[in-house]
């Protein structure tokens, strides 16, 4: 047995059932080894494509997502959605190759300190200079990146240790699976967060991403239910209170005064749930830093001038929040129907703008909506498009509307959607990107042509960089340097062997997804959008400070 089966094994081991990427010269044994397995090897077209379609399985799924790189190039191309996955607590193991051992003392063709490079953007990462390492170094890249909080791990292989032969290759097994069991909070600290929440007449509670990543969905809702607290989600927890609910207040996570950021400005105490400062900074909920705070979380809170907690109970969020839940009486509900109007008539306003082309963001969120059946999968790329869908496309399961908020990488929107598809075979999915994000991985368009995946991409088109269009609008009331032209998308979906639809009145959207929704391949809908619409929301919102 050679190395790099060895390696293969302990995937298999590991549960993968897919690794995305590109081959190289150095990883030729590890593509060999591949051949028979029950991995399905999945060409992309870029080694981004594939870090972002790894970080997005890992984000559906609580698995670690695979992605496998060359050296050199190869890795450097990986490092963007490496550092998405880092950011965005995705569970991810990239593994990339590398010059043999004896080139690595000196100047080499292709030869750069790819494990240094990776350091500041992975959890942990290690060489594996002898074969032997390979079964530990294998179980604890998946236990790391897997572990609250995941994230990126990165494993480098060496060509010639790749190629080894194991002489003693019936020594080396894959090591017994385990996963850390999160403890359970301090009774002291549940009894202390209770009476807190307790004297409290307008609590809220903030939904962070942690919500839906340990599983705590329905232990939230019970709560929130039985106490009548409101809730507010961050970007990436969309969905763990369903929005028909009347206790949900949609999302927070605009730079500036929205509805729900009115509502905690009123609150009287913030209980933050599996909330992450990476999602969305303490500063722009909490400005003046008097808000009390009630931590729940699997680890202690993040040191921020504008989150010092009254509380922390720390430990498995379901079992925390249910804990602390059984003493409690419920909340006044004039707040919370206060709450809901408040949201509900902003957005209300915005919807009741007039129809008019091109399309107004809002419209197309909703024309969107109503195309799609409940459990459908959204990949939201960056950029204005994701802000207008992350306050207003409403979401009644966890992980159905998929955002970068982490780092917020431009891309992720199409490579994200092609894992989508392939784990969700009988879900419709879609990815909704700008025109700028889609062409930054529209390569990988031919891969889903390729694997036979129906998905629909939806493009935003307004030729130019939206949002910063938006910022320097707002900031210096001229633009710089945000203006491109485009292909024209049909004709670029059709040399693919994509199909291409084209919206070209603000009464044909919901008709034209319909169509692309049923067309049995992947489909490029072109749909000009009117963003002078960010002005007035900011216009609007201003006047809410």
């Amino acid at each position: 047995m050679r190395a790099s089966e060895l390696l293969v094994r302990c995937l298999e081991h590991e549960g993968v059932r897919y690794i995305f990427g590109v081959p190289g010269e150095e990883n030729l044994d590890v593509m060999d080894a591949l051949l028979g397995s029950s991995i399905r090897f999945v060409v992309t077209r870029h080694e981004q494509g594939a870090a972002f379609m790894a970080d997005v399985q890992g984000r559906l799924t609580g698995k670690a997502g695979v992605c496998l790189s060359t050296l050199g190039p190869g890795a450097t191309n990986l490092l963007t959605g490496v550092a998405d996955a880092y950011l965005d607590r995705a569970p991810l193991v990239a593994l990339t190759a590398q010059v043999s051992l004896d080139r690595m003392h000196k100047e080499s063709h292709q030869f750069i300190d790819v494990r240094s490079m990776f350091r500041s953007v992975t959890k942990w990462n290690a060489d594996i200079f002898m074969p032997h390492m390979i079964p530990e170094a294998v179980r604890k890249a998946f236990k790391v990146a897997e572990t609250e909080k995941p994230g990126a791990t990165h494993l480098e292989l060496p060509e010639d240790v790749a190629s080894q032969q194991l002489t003693d290759a019936g020594m080396l097994e894959p090591l017994l699976v385990q996963h850390p069991v999160l403890p359970e909070p301090v009774p002291v600290q549940v009894a202390r967060a209770a009476d807190i929440i307790g004297k409290s007449n307008r609590p809220v509670l903030l939904a962070g991403n942690g919500v839906v990543r340990g599983s705590a969905t329905e232990a939230v809702r019970l709560f929130a239910r039985r106490l009548g607290i409101p809730v507010i989600h961050t970007f990436m927890a969309k969905g763990a209170l369903q929005d028909s609910d009347p206790l949900s207040l949609y999302t927070i996570g605009l730079q500036m005064q929205d509805y729900a950021a009115q509502v905690l400005a009123e609150s009287d105490l913030v209980i933050a749930v599996g909330y992450d400062p990476v999602e969305y900074a303490p500063c722009f909920w909490n400005p003046n830093r008097d808000k009390p705070i009630v931590h729940v979380d699997v680890a202690p809170a993040e040191v921020d001038a504008h989150y010092v907690v009254g509380v922390g109970v720390v430990g498995n969020i379901a079992l925390s929040i249910e804990a602390i839940g059984q003493s409690l009486h419920p909340s006044p509900a004039e707040w919370a129907r206060h709450c809901r109007q408040t949201i509900q008539d902003g957005l209300a306003q915005e919807l009741a703008a007039s129809r008019i082309w091109p399309m107004r963001p809002q419209h197309i969120v909703s024309e969107l909506r109503a195309a799609l059946k409940p459990d459908a999968l959204v990949i939201c790329d960056v950029g204005a498009h994701k802000l207008w869908m992350a306050r207003m496309f409403p979401c009644e399961r966890p992980n159905t509307c998929i955002i970068s908020n982490g780092f917020a990488s431009m891309g992720i929107g199409l490579p994200g959607a092609v894992v989508a598809q392939l784990l969700y075979p009988d879900r419709q999915v879609v990815a909704v990107t700008g025109d700028a994000g889609f062409l930054m991985n529209s390569q990988e368009l031919e891969t889903a042509v390729r694997l036979g995946l129906p998905i629909v991409i939806l493009i935003w088109r307004d030729d130019g960089y939206g949002v910063i269009r938006w910022k320097q609008q707002v900031r210096f009331h001229r633009t710089s340097g945000v203006e491109f032209t485009n292909p024209d998308f049909i004709t670029y979906a059709k040399s693919f062997g994509a199909a291409g639809f084209r919206v070209e009145g603000p009464s044909e959207l919901g008709a034209v997804m319909k169509e692309a929704l049923t067309c049995g391949r992947p489909a490029v809908i072109d749909c000009p959008v009117d963003y002078s619409e960010n002005l007035r929301l900011s216009d609007r919102l201003h006047r809410l400070s």
